[in-house]
């Protein structure tokens, strides 16, 4: 039994292309009707991303290793994020600089 011709690439694509076919009579051109769509209320257009990080903004800090060693050590000893600890920090500046919190930032229509 003899082996099969190998193939080639050019061999490849001139078997799976179709002959091309005639171009058909030429039709007179129709005009295109404008239609506007009903959409629906805004709250039904686009839902809210589900989750965090679909919905907020991502921002680096760059911290000292000693700095970060330290966050990361609480965070552990409370079993918690250093996420949740960040957020938590943050909540005291605003609290410092008499602004917003983040649960009344975070409330629905408080922008």
């Amino acid at each position: 039994m003899s082996k099969p011709p190998k193939l080639n690439l050019a061999s490849i694509v001139a078997a799976a292309v179709p002959p091309a076919k005639p171009a058909p009579p030429a039709k007179p051109m129709q005009t295109a009707e404008i239609v506007q769509l009903d959409v629906g209320p805004a709250s039904l257009r686009r839902p809210a991303p589900a989750t965090l990080k679909q919905r907020a903004r991502q921002m680096s800090v760059y911290l000292e290793p000693p700095v970060y060693d330290q966050l990361r050590d609480i965070a552990h000893a409370e079993r918690t994020k250093m996420h949740g600890l960040m957020l938590e920090a943050l909540d005291l500046l605003f609290k410092q600089r008499g602004a917003r919190s983040i649960d009344h930032l975070n409330e629905p229509g408080s922008r």
